[in-house]
């Protein structure tokens, strides 16, 4: 039986596996060794050992040699001496540690490598495409033709309507537009406004308490006593108001409702005042207000207004009016000849005054037919102002 070498023991044998396996990683030195490496320390017969028993190149190493290739060296430094094994067992435990870190680390990546692209593969499983819009080619796109809208045309932009205008002829203006539904339209609609509801020489100028005449003690300059009328005091209108009367009056008498006369027309600034100040001495001012306007604002002072009376042989008074043929007659055909009954049953909140069946308002037959067909019942409506049962 072989004795048991010493240097084999269970420790040292142990101890020697492992220097053998860290060896089998370095690789031998070439013919000329460093100072210190195990060639030199082992002297010349160890040094001229097969290079194939010296273990792996550091070539091999580099290429990443198997661990049974190293295994192999540590065997084949089994015949050199202690100390140049601990040396070279030394510097193949770095190496060693080298691979194997190299090795986690190839691992880590591949693993981490894996898990992103199998997170990659859920998120791509789980999003939903949202295909984006075609490509828009660089020409040949259908274009949207827009029709070109005019300006919405007004009578203020119309030659002969704004000439009828300076001219001060009122019926030219009122047929330039298109007659009087087309005026009054326009005016109450707002496309009009070169025409002025506050002009006191138009024949559509609106006086109330809330709108006074402009100048207050305003005169017209065109003012003739009625042809062929019984007048019960000096009193005068417009031209055209003076002609539309007298064939109103003939008119009624030919269709034998009665002769018409009248007891007030056109009233100066300073007559007004001393009509009114009469209403507020009997039942005062807020009675006053009721039945009279105050200076300034009375339609009687545009010289376009008339108190009509019917008359018998003799002229009854304004109280008696709404009673008579005559008033009944008015009713029916005073917008014929251009006038309106101003102040009407019921609207005594929007005129601001009480009903005067007597009280009639020139404003020329073409607004006057309007004003009729279009059920109208004060000035104020007509032409869209608002309300003025105050001042």
């Amino acid at each position: 039986m072989i004795p048991p070498d010493p240097e084999l023991s269970p420790r040292r044998a142990a101890r020697a596996e492992a220097e053998r396996l860290a060896t089998a990683a370095l690789a031998v030195q070439s013919a000329s060794p460093a100072e210190g490496s195990p060639a030199e320390a082992a002297g010349p017969a160890e040094a001229a050992e097969p290079a194939a028993a010296a273990g792996p190149t550091r070539r091999e190493l580099r290429a990443g040699a198997s661990t049974s290739s190293g295994i192999r060296a540590l065997a084949a430094t089994k015949g050199l001496p202690l100390a140049a094994r601990r040396r070279r067992a030394g510097l193949l435990a770095v190496a060693v540690a080298v691979v194997v870190a190299g090795a986690v680390a190839i691992g880590a990546a591949a693993t981490a490598g894996g898990r992103d692209e199998g997170e990659a593969a859920e998120v791509a499983a789980t999003t939903t495409v949202v295909q984006g819009p075609p490509a828009v080619p660089a020409e040949g796109l259908p274009v949207p033709k827009l029709a070109a809208v005019a300006a919405t045309a007004t009578p203020c932009d119309d030659p002969a309507f704004t000439a009828a205008l300076a001219s001060g002829d009122d019926t030219a203006a009122i047929a330039a537009v298109g007659g009087g539904g087309a005026f009054r339209a326009a005016v109450a609609s707002g496309i009009a406004p070169c025409v002025s509801l506050s002009d006191p020489n138009r024949e559509w100028v609106v006086v109330n308490k809330q709108r006074p005449l402009d100048p207050v003690d305003y005169r017209a300059g065109d003012l003739v006593m009625p042809e062929n009328v019984r007048a019960l005091e000096e009193s005068a209108l417009r031209a055209r108001a003076a002609g539309a009367l007298t064939e109103m009056v003939r008119a009624a008498s030919d269709a034998g409702a009665g002769e018409i006369g009248y007891l007030s027309a056109f009233r100066s600034y300073s007559t007004q005042q001393s009509t009114y100040a009469g209403r507020v001495s009997v039942g005062g001012v807020e009675e006053a207000d009721r039945e009279s306007a105050r200076a300034g604002y009375s339609e009687h002072q545009t010289g376009l207004a008339v108190d009509i009376v019917p008359c018998n042989g003799s002229c009854a008074t304004l109280d008696d009016v709404a009673a008579s043929a005559q008033g009944a007659w008015v009713r029916d055909h005073a917008w014929e000849f251009g006038f309106i009954t101003r102040y009407a049953e019921g609207r005594e909140s929007v005129s601001g005054y009480e009903p005067e069946a007597w009280h009639l308002r020139y404003i020329g037959p073409e607004l006057a037919r309007a004003y009729h067909e279009g059920g109208y019942t004060t000035l104020e409506e007509f032409f869209g102002l608002p309300a003025a049962p105050t001042y």
